[in-house]
């Protein structure tokens, strides 16, 4: 028996702990996650392996810290990116959290850094966005990258190991809910978790067993927009004259032929793309490194979609159009944009007669036209030829374009103002795999929000 149980060991999961724990340091408190301790998590590719080998639970997305532990640890510090917060309170409240959170992360080993905060630089690059109708969102940033989050993220480990039950390989099968108030949690393993307070912060990764068991338990869901896209890579002087002022600029565009809003996301200044293993199907990522530079410069294009009824499955959508690229490219997909825009498949020959070499060297050369809607692949191009009015370059007949990136957020759980799901009392839901979240900092706020609503009670 516990007095909060806490399903998931990413962002969100650990500042639920980390604040509780602080809050109320005689609680009984219980952590499941999927993976492994950090220092245990390991992907094959990084270790020789030519081709993803598509683990059964890939070791970039399961494990302590979440799909983000292996990211290039971007902490964007506005309430306008990275989430939803705004929309269960007050900005100063979500302000006044980000900078809470904020803190915690150096207390724990984040630099000091912060890119973004000259207003000026901003003033110049927000007007260059302007005119090529482009909405630039001012987001300071502080940049770990990948080596100095995992450093962090094992600091907050050891220290929550000595006040707080963690159970390793280990997942939640199903709620137990009795009289519409939560009692606990079922493990893969049949394991009964009793415990007044239930806390799901599954990340992405566990997003489709949120939603399955959220239905179950006659939890309400809305549908969030879809998001998906290509990872974006050319020669980092491309970007350069931002990335330095910035580090990472986040644009917003709108189609002219359809209306869709494209955003640019994870931008990996001399970083290198990845590829990710979600439940068998592949994807692409990108981190960037604070001690290890590449030639290029990676970001996602996403190109949001919103569904109207009956729609109810944005994952599996999401799912769909990955497989599509997979079943093409036996994994990613890669093609140059002019290849693209010339109707032509890309090649290795083309591949290699390029100026700039992938950093994803098993990606297979195909052509993307084949797996993505045409509506999205249009909005995609737009975006291409707006941002190469500010980045002179980016929409080179040489960049390339990785298939396919995709952010598996469920649908977003119905939830009060203390992210308190609606029907079932004492449980509550954070975090990307909520829908409520999808960036480091603000899933890291949503926990340390519902840790204080619970010790108030």
């Amino acid at each position: 028996m516990y007095n909060v149980a806490i399903v998931g060991g990413g962002p969100a999961g650990i500042f639920t702990a980390l604040e509780l724990t602080k809050l109320k340091p005689d609680w009984k408190i219980v952590l499941i996650e999927k993976g492994t301790k950090i220092e245990k998590r390991k992907c094959l590719l990084r270790e020789g392996y030519e081709k993803c080998p598509t683990c059964k639970k890939c070791g970039l997305l399961c494990g302590w810290g979440g799909a983000g532990a292996f990211s290039d640890g971007k902490l964007t510090l506005t309430p306008d990116v990275g989430g939803h917060l705004l929309d269960y309170m007050e900005r100063s409240k979500v302000e006044d959290l980000i900078k809470y959170t904020d803190d915690i992360y150096l207390k724990f080993g984040a630099v000091d850094e912060v890119f973004g905060t000259d207003k000026e630089s901003f003033a110049d690059i927000e007007r260059a966005a302007t005119l090529a109708e482009l909405k630039l969102i001012h987001s300071p940033v502080r940049h770990l990258g990948t080596e100095r989050s995992l450093d962090v993220l094992k600091n907050m480990q050891d220290y929550l190991s000595e006040k707080i039950t963690i159970l390793f390989n280990t997942s939640a099968k199903s709620l137990i809910v009795e009289n519409q108030q939560v009692k606990g949690i079922i493990t893969n393993d049949n394991q009964t978790i009793n415990a007044d307070y239930i806390i799901i912060a599954p990340g992405r990764e566990g997003a489709d067993w949120l939603t399955k068991e959220f239905a179950d338990n006659n939890i309400g869901m809305v549908n969030n927009a879809v998001d998906v896209g290509v990872r974006v890579e050319l020669p980092a002087p491309v970007f350069e004259p931002i990335t330095e002022k910035l580090y990472e600029s986040k644009l917003i565009y709108h189609s002219p032929t359809f209306g869709d809003e494209v955003r640019t996301f994870c931008m990996n200044p001399y970083g290198e793309v990845v590829a990710e293993n979600y439940n068998g199907i592949s994807t692409v990522n990108g981190h960037s490194y604070a001690n290890f530079r590449t030639a290029n410069t990676n970001f996602a294009l996403l190109v949001s979609e919103k569904f109207t009824e009956p729609f109810k499955e944005p994952i599996a959508y999401g799912q769909h159009v990955a497989r599509l690229a997979n079943m093409l490219s036996g994994g990613v997909l890669v093609q140059r944009f002019g290849d693209l825009l010339d109707g032509r498949r890309s090649t290795p020959e083309r591949i290699k007669s390029s100026i700039i070499q992938p950093t994803l060297k098993f990606a297979t050369p195909g052509d993307l036209s084949l797996v993505l809607p045409y509506r999205q692949l249009t909005a995609i191009k737009e975006m291409l030829f707006a941002l190469d009015k500010i980045a002179p370059g980016t929409a080179s007949r040489y960049t390339l374009l990785y298939g396919i990136e995709v952010k598996f957020y469920s649908a977003r759980v119905k939830l009060t103002n203390e992210l308190e799901t609606e029907g079932v009392k004492n449980l509550f839901a954070i975090g990307d795999g909520a829908g409520v979240t999808r960036g480091l900092i603000q899933a890291s706020a949503s926990g340390i929000h519902v840790a204080r609503v619970i010790c108030e009670r």
